[in-house]
């Protein structure tokens, strides 16, 4: 049987090194679909949704440190694939989507399922999208989309229509008009600033009493060197929630997360600091960091057309943040730890106690903090964490301290629900051997969640070590929404859209085999987390947990309180409710070491 260009496209991503193909099957790629079961490899991992198979291929990207390849039918399944695939435009992860068209005869005929995938996709993947129109094309354009996704950290596109994917393949001439491609690989540079530029950043430091340091996702590459730049300087580190994984939260002079969910130790490193040296971020909420053109700024970023947006710095250095920093380094003048860095110390130990209060008090039935608390000592040195947006999101940034080769991540910029389930299972396929735990809220686990719960239970056994843990914060109330409705808006609590239908989701976990816990008492949480860490199978641990504990930000601006009164004062239905745990948590924040 001659080599179709279906099966040519499998033999070009197997060459790229692409083990997996988060695929759903459907008309316009029976081509592929028929390559894929001649091949058996790449894998496929059928997802219950396509959007849910992008989200997996942005978190097998993520974890993986590879690129993620995606595929779906034309028309609707294309359509489906955006919202997980503007998700790894907006963080910045590599992932290649490979749709079905129509047949090329039936092009701009109105067909059934036609839609103008080129122009679909002109935004999503604007750094490459493009459609194959004859065999010669191959393999140039999918060379081009692997490369440029891994370059550009951005998704790509390759649409193939139907009729061309059963049609023979022939290789590509050396001649006028036909495109031939070099061999698969992709090398990323290591490239640093100018000597002139690293001389000025390093004057702009050296001059600073009081260093803060802010990194992001692109320094995950630089934990060392960030660490060495805070030791050399006697600075303290915050991180970008993209950033949680980059350094460990071990050292006393981390602060943890920065902004809206972030801590009150960051937000005094950046209020307090008279230099600011920021690290692989494109941090958004200017608010959080200190007073516009308050302090001296160095930015090291590899992207430049990132740099320099969101505080006026003064050195811009483009670059690889290691590279970069090991240049830099050398040209620093150690500073003693002396005030500026007890003060950080002291900042971050003061707000452990506080968390600690605050996770440990009483709540009707389970305080939602509690949750993050109880497993961020239990978390093995070598897990993976995923999380949702939602209320989740403040608990695990700022309470799961990392550690060790633990990794995490969510949905960063498109702050997307129903992210944190098919970012697990896609970080369990880069990385079977590791355990994973996806926190999430019952509104994104009702959102996807659940189905792909069948997903996990489909593919489970062939991972050496079974442990994916979902852990739903089970309040019945989209939370979040309900906290902005009452602190931006003034709004009482809305019944007819926050309120959630009741859903056992351990019994759910159950009636697939696999296991699932209840608790609704504070006591059963710490052995619900070992019982779910010493499971031979996937565990959704089903946590009942008051929806009236407020998120509250590390600084309350005062129209916050006032509109969260003026909601609760408007009739809003859980109003004692909030005002007794909500004050109670604020009094342990003002007075840590009385709460304890």
């Amino acid at each position: 049987m001659a080599e179709t260009v279906a099966d040519y496209v499998l033999t070009r991503l197997r060459d790229w090194g692409v083990e997996h193909v988060f695929c759903y099957p459907g008309d316009g790629i029976n081509g592929l679909v028929a390559a894929l079961g001649r091949a058996g490899t790449p894998k496929v991992v059928q997802p219950r949704h396509e959007e849910m198979g992008a989200f997996e291929a942005v978190g097998y990207a993520k974890f993986g440190g590879g690129v993620g390849v995606c595929m779906a039918t034309s028309g609707p399944g294309a359509i489906h694939l955006l919202n997980g695939l503007y998700d790894a435009k907006l963080d910045h992860v590599p992932v290649v989507a490979i749709v079905g068209q129509v047949a090329r005869s039936a092009m701009g005929g109105s067909y059934m399922q036609e839609v103008d995938l080129q122009v679909l996709f002109k935004d999503v993947a604007s750094d490459y999208v493009h459609t194959v129109a004859v065999p010669e094309q191959l393999p140039n354009v999918l060379d081009r989309a692997l490369r440029t996704a891994l370059d550009r950290r951005a998704p790509t596109c390759v649409i193939i229509p139907a009729d061309l994917q059963e049609a023979e393949y022939e290789a590509p001439a050396h001649a006028f008009r036909q495109v031939p491609s070099s061999a698969p690989g992709y090398a990323a540079p290591e490239t640093r600033p100018p000597e002139a530029e690293l001389a000025r950043a390093a004057e702009v430091i050296n001059a600073g009493e009081k260093v803060a340091i802010l990194v992001g996702q692109g320094a995950r590459s630089a934990a060392a060197e960030v660490l060495e730049l805070a030791e050399a300087t006697g600075g303290g580190i915050a991180k970008a929630l993209l950033g949680k994984d980059v350094v460990s939260d071990e050292p006393a002079f981390v602060t943890g997360a920065i902004g809206l969910l972030g801590t009150r130790p960051s937000y005094e490193l950046m209020r307090d600091c008279d230099t600011l040296v920021i690290v692989g971020s494109s941090f958004p909420y200017s608010q959080f960091l200190p007073e516009y053109g308050g302090v001296r700024a160095v930015q090291i970023d590899i992207a430049g057309h990132m740099i320099g947006m969101r505080y006026p710095t003064e050195v811009n250095l483009v670059g690889d943040a290691g590279a970069t920093l090991r240049a830099l380094l050398p040209r620093l003048r150690r500073k003693r730890h002396g005030d500026w860095r007890r003060t950080i110390e002291r900042n971050v130990q003061r707000w452990r106690q506080t968390m600690e209060s605050q996770a440990q008090m009483p709540a009707d039935p389970v305080n939602p903090m509690l949750v993050c608390h109880e497993l961020s000592p239990r978390l093995p040195d070598d897990a993976i964490v995923t999380c949702d947006s939602g209320s989740v999101a403040n608990w695990y940034a700022r309470l799961l301290r990392f550690r060790g080769r633990m990794r995490g991540s969510l949905s960063g910029t498109l702050a997307s629900m129903g992210a944190a389930v098919p970012y697990a299972i896609g970080a369990k396929f880069a990385h079977p051997d590791r355990p994973v735990i996806a926190l999430t809220g019952d509104g994104a686990m009702q959102m996807n969640g659940m189905a792909e719960l069948i997903t996990a239970c489909r593919y489970w056994r062939s991972w050496p070590d079974p442990r994916l843990i979902v852990a739903v914060l089970h309040n019945n109330d989209l939370n979040q929404v309900t906290w902005e409705l009452r602190a931006m808006g003034g709004s009482p609590r809305v019944p007819q859209t926050q309120d959630l239908p009741d859903v056992s989701y351990a019994g759910f976990a159950r009636s697939l085999d696999l296991e699932g816990i209840e608790v609704d008492k504070p006591g059963l949480l710490g052995p619900a987390w070992d019982q779910a860490l010493g499971s031979d199978r996937p565990v959704v641990l089903d946590v009942r947990c008051s929806a009236d504990l407020p998120p509250i930000p590390p600084h309350v601006e005062f129209d916050q309180v006032k509109n969260t009164m003026e909601a609760l004062l408007k009739g809003d239905r859980d109003a004692w409710g909030i005002v007794g745990e909500g004050v109670r948590a604020k009094l342990r924040e003002a007075l840590p070491r009385r709460g304890r």
